[in-house]
């Protein structure tokens, strides 16, 4: 008896309890296997519309599809990712806004009609979901990037560009790699990708951390909120799977930044 009440006790004292699987109101044919994979056996899933996942209604190019998610409406989210159910990479952007907006805007590759889906995790382990389907041609993640097929790829491998405004309603900031972000899946181009940043304060402070996988689209472009003084300049440090470093700077106004 006393080792039951002692789990009762531990299983009260838990953040969440664990919990069904919800239905898909996508009725996706992969959503247990994503909710598995992303959220992990267990969790706490529930389909919330304040996660406003926006895209446009038609992708007229498979290789570039813009999604944003903006959870700025929900506390103590400490986790965003976005989700293409039926792409051969489902996850291409995983963000922690450590001391950021819940907000992230990108574009990304569709490889054939699929749900686009926005997920946040809280702070007591717990995930809310939205999103929808979107028609697609295909072949976003199986066909070359433009510039390899132009060939000027290496030449302006790691050029970044970056803008900073800040105002009364906060921060946003926009950035843009050049790099192919080779998905692996097109014959004899292996995987290359960037796949990791980390942005702080001048002085430090960490504001969030993007992990990014070869779904995300060519060239790759990130709009985020970090949560910065007017005047206080974003500092970013990355690397791709080649391991090629890339660092800059971005202060308010800036419109270019260095690797």
């Amino acid at each position: 008896m006393k080792h039951l009440a002692l789990i009762a006790a531990l299983l009260a004292s838990s953040p969440v309890a664990a919990a069904p699987l919800p239905a898909d109101p996508l009725q996706s044919p992969m959503w247990a296997f994503i909710a598995d994979q992303v959220f992990g056996e267990g969790a706490v899933v529930r389909f919330d519309p304040r996660v406003k996942v926006s895209f446009p209604e038609i992708a007229e190019n498979q290789r570039v599809f813009p999604v944003q998610v903006d959870a700025r409406g929900i506390a103590d989210v400490v986790r965003i990712v976005i989700i293409a159910d039926l792409n051969p990479i489902q996850l291409p952007i995983d963000y922690r806004p450590i001391d950021a907006e819940a907000f992230v805007a990108t574009r990304i590759k569709l490889d054939q009609r699929t749900p686009v889906r926005g997920a946040v995790q809280l702070k007591d382990g717990s995930w809310l979901v939205s999103g929808g389907w979107i028609d697609a041609a295909g072949g976003g993640c199986s066909a070359p990037p433009v510039s390899r097929v132009k060939g000027d790829w290496a030449q302006h491998l790691g050029e970044v560009r970056g803008r900073l405004w800040t105002g009364a309603d906060g921060a946003r900031m926009r950035l843009s790699f050049r790099h192919p972000m080779d998905t692996g899946l097109v014959d004899k181009i292996s995987a290359y990708y960037i796949d990791d940043l980390k942005l702080r304060t001048g002085d430090g402070r960490a504001l969030g951390e993007v992990k990014m996988q070869a779904a995300v689209a060519e060239d790759p472009v990130l709009t985020l909120m970090p949560r910065v003084k007017t005047g206080e300049r974003v500092v970013f440090e990355g690397r791709d799977t080649n391991g090629i470093e890339y660092a800059g700077a971005v202060s308010p106004a800036t419109v270019s930044a260095s690797r």
